[in-house]
């Protein structure tokens, strides 16, 4: 793939290069702030864009609103974001419109290689991935609205792993239960949040993280 990174932190940055050049990707740019990410997608048109939420100027969001503003400049454009904090007011925004290519992993993922690089090729190949951390904090800002407090706690377990982006086989390896039990969990969780009429992988975390921002 062709990957473009915007990391400030330059010891991080070409650490990610180096990673990603040894897993055989192209970096055609890696840039340390907003706005030279946007120029950098202009020019480069990657597959995939990896960026750092709180860069330079002001180091709060400017990393998030380049990727926002990229998906509406180049829809479709797949990213993936690192961060060490959940911005919540522009990840609800980037994980309530299409969901299909986009990632939030915190910072710590990186320093769990595999995990990073499985996140990295999902949201390469048009998938989701979410930190489980990032799904969790988005999920209980939402408590007010009740709906999600009548799933029992083995269904909040699922919608978590569904919110990751994880297919109904990987839940139920990583819940040591069997695939029917998830399948039975996952209607259930359609039912109780209406939205019986949901299919498909992406359409399933789309409609999670659309409740979310409702």
């Amino acid at each position: 793939m062709r990957v473009i990174l915007a990391e400030d932190s330059t010891l991080l940055r070409e650490g990610l290069v180096r990673l990603l050049l040894e897993e055989g990707h192209e970096v055609p740019a890696a840039v340390g702030d907003g706005e030279a990410l946007v120029a950098a997608v202009a020019e480069h048109r990657p597959d995939v864009v990896v960026a750092d939420v709180r860069m330079p100027p002001t180091h709060t969001d400017e990393g998030l609103r380049a990727v926002l503003e990229i998906r509406r400049r180049h829809p479709g454009t797949r990213v993936l974001v690192l961060s060490q904090y959940v911005e919540k007011r522009y990840a609800t925004e980037l994980m309530t419109g299409d969901v299909d290519g986009v990632g939030y992993l915190l910072k710590d993922r990186v320093a769990q290689v595999a995990d990073f690089l499985d996140a990295l090729d999902r949201v390469g190949a048009g998938g989701a991935a979410f930190d489980p951390e990032v799904v969790r904090q988005l999920l209980a800002r939402t408590t007010h609205a009740d709906p999600l407090s009548r799933l029992t706690s083995r269904e909040r377990e699922v919608l978590d792993h569904m919110a990751q982006g994880l297919t109904n086989a990987s839940t139920a390896e990583r819940l040591h239960v069997s695939q029917s039990a998830v399948e039975k969990h996952v209607n259930a969780i359609f039912d109780k949040l209406g939205l019986l009429h949901v299919t498909g992988y992406s359409r399933r975390v789309l409609a999670v993280l659309r409740y979310l921002g409702s």
